[in-house]
């Protein structure tokens, strides 16, 4: 297939970008590089790309209309994978104008481009903010997720809407997975885990939000692409029993499905840092706070209908991704 892969500098489209050329797809891989964080890291990430004859990149922005319009009029593309993004809740209270651009602007320029191109099949990356001021756990795909409490969830719930939309108007097939709380190697340095590890490793104290009284459900790198890879290649089909009376949020009668991607286990978030500190070998000293806007205390993924759909769960233990996130880190800051 030829696949174009958004945000293919990013962490989780670089390592997507990886394996899909390692099974033989051709892969239009496209970012356009911004500061959101240390563009070196992007840069050696598409490094790991520069002899594959089967990935082409292009430095472009999404949000560019004009430029995506003929990037597809170009491609004759088989699938499109979304992942670029202004990534980050706390982020998002700070430049909520990046969110618009990128999350808003530029996925309604994806979607033009797959409809007007007859793309077979858009798989778009969500994220479990979207379930925001939600309790009850673990969160589901048939769960209301009407009240996200910052713009970066609300934007990746808009992304849902819109997709629908799409898939809904012109028969265009969607999936999109809300991913929960990625790690690992090669991965973004505005995530907890990144930072704790440096200030661990430079004796600073680690700032701990809620006092430590936080759950994430933290899924490994591997096992998301594993996901999306098997979801690239499963087709949504209109679900014949959906009813509007009792609207299912994660079905359609389009061709459009919603599924969570994530280890279907918590971590709390004290216990997380213990075997960060095992991985590394220095106690951490913890600067302990109060919960910060825009954050919920827990995430906790059922992943029973991404298991049911493409016979995948993530199953790789925090303990094992820590360490390898851990190996990673010391070899490449010691060769940067």
């Amino acid at each position: 297939m030829k696949i174009l892969v958004t945000g293919a500098a990013g962490f989780i489209g670089n390592e997507l970008a990886l394996h899909l050329t390692a099974r033989g797809d051709e892969i239009i891989g496209i970012d356009n590089l911004n500061d959101y964080y240390e563009v070196s890291l992007k840069q050696a990430r598409l490094d790991r790309l520069k002899d594959e004859p089967l990935f082409n990149f292009l430095k472009l922005d999404i949000a560019d209309r004009t430029a995506m319009s003929k990037l597809f009029t170009e491609q004759r593309l088989d699938a499109v994978v979304n992942l670029a993004a202004q990534a980050g809740v706390r982020y998002s209270l700070e430049n909520p104008g990046a969110y618009v651009d990128a999350n808003l602007t530029g996925f309604a320029n994806i979607l033009e481009g797959c409809r007007q191109s007859k793309v077979k099949h858009l798989v778009f990356a969500s994220s479990s903010s979207v379930y925001g001021a939600n309790t009850k756990l673990p969160f589901c795909e048939e769960d209301n997720v009407d009240h996200p409490i910052s713009l970066y969830a609300a934007s990746k719930k808009a992304n849902e809407l819109m997709a629908h939309s799409y898939s809904h108007l012109y028969g265009l097939p969607c999936t999109g997975l809300r991913f929960f709380t990625v790690y690992g190697p090669w991965g973004r340095p505005d995530m907890a885990y990144f930072s704790f590890t440096r200030k661990i490793l430079a004796g600073e104290a680690i700032p701990v939000f809620n006092e430590g009284r936080m759950q994430r459900d933290f899924t490994y790198i591997d096992d998301i692409i594993e996901g999306v890879v098997r979801v690239i290649d499963k087709l949504p089909e209109g679900d014949e029993q959906w009813n509007g009376d009792e609207p299912n949020p994660a079905t359609s009668r389009a061709p459009y499905r919603i599924y969570n991607i994530g280890a279907s286990r918590t971590v709390q978030l004290l216990d997380f840092i213990h075997v960060l500190e095992h991985c590394l070998g220095k106690k951490a000293s913890l600067n302990l706070l109060p919960m910060q806007s825009g954050d919920v205390k827990a995430t906790f993924a059922n992943v029973n209908a991404l298991q049911e759909a493409v016979g995948f769960k993530p199953s790789t233990s925090i303990e094992t991704g820590l360490q390898r996130f851990v190996d990673w880190y010391k070899q490449y800051y010691s060769e940067s």
